[in-house]
């Protein structure tokens, strides 16, 4: 649920904006769309979650296929849409504005990535440097998310993640609307949340159900690496990162597994997994 325009809001119904998460957060790209030479846009993409003081989540998705010389930024911030669109009033340029609304990091992807569909290996990192890192907090404290103990899902089973609440959380846009010209996702660029429901385990993935009519919300566009949190013992656990889900964003959601071998095997380079 990500492309080269900002993608994967929350869906509009039975979602609510999420201010408290500021572990939460969206990914925003400066690069380089003419082929100039110039890195001359900057805008948000995808959106992500901090896991430690210096390790930001997201998709492999989100960090691969861009022009080089691309700059990746983090930004805790509520409303980041509305930040880039102060920016954009105040005259700044692209790279000021990168600065103003984001704090810059390096790029991990899984060497594994884009692997096959039982295993898509779609897990990055942002990592920042400590100087980073405090530069990050200062503008927007945060508790780092909890990551789930290896093959903790699994050993909940079924029954007992069916009867768990689970939320999806993300910038993204919102469902498919209709128009003249067709569907649209409009929207985006807010911190938003939703319940969702459980539907199946699958050795790497998790698919969530989102729809109205069962009184829950869901992942779009631009939510791609965005957490999917459950609670455990009173506790959100992010159980999996959101990947994909069917095109209008009305039903299903599918989240990459946070707790599995290939996940648990790329994010021990980075951060201490319990």
């Amino acid at each position: 649920m990500a492309a080269a325009t900002p993608a994967s809001a929350i869906n509009t119904y039975n979602a609510q904006p999420a201010p408290e998460r500021h572990e939460v957060g969206a990914l925003l790209v400066q690069w380089d769309r003419d082929g100039d030479g110039i890195s001359e846009t900057i805008d948000w993409y995808c959106s992500g979650t901090m896991i430690d003081k210096n390790t930001f989540l997201t998709a492999a998705h989100c960090t691969t296929d861009w022009s080089p010389g691309v700059r990746f930024f983090v930004s805790l911030a509520d409303d980041v849409q509305g930040a880039l669109d102060k920016a954009k009033a105040d005259g700044l340029t692209p790279s000021q504005t990168a600065a103003t609304v984001g704090v810059e990091g390096a790029d991990h992807t899984s060497p594994d990535y884009p692997g096959n569909s039982a295993d898509a290996h779609d897990i990055a990192v942002i990592e920042f440097t400590d100087a980073q890192a405090a530069a990050l907090a200062s503008r927007w404290p945060f508790t780092p998310a909890t990551l789930p103990a290896a093959g903790q899902l699994d050993a909940m089973g079924s029954r007992a993640l069916d009867a768990a609440t689970w939320q999806v959380m993300g910038y993204g846009t919102q469902e498919a609307m209709n128009g003249p010209g067709g569907q649209t996702h409009p929207g985006g660029g807010v911190r938003m949340k939703a319940e969702v429901g459980f539907d199946a385990l699958n050795p790497t993935w998790v698919r969530l159900g989102m729809e109205e009519s069962r009184d829950y919300g869901g992942a779009c566009y631009g939510d791609s690496g965005g957490p999917n949190f459950v609670t455990i013992d009173g506790n959100l656990v992010l159980a999996g990162t959101t990947i994909t889900g069917d095109t209008p964003c009305y039903a299903t959601n599918v989240a990459y597994r946070m707790d599995t071998p290939s996940a648990r095997g790329f994010l021990d380079e980075f951060v201490d997994l319990p």
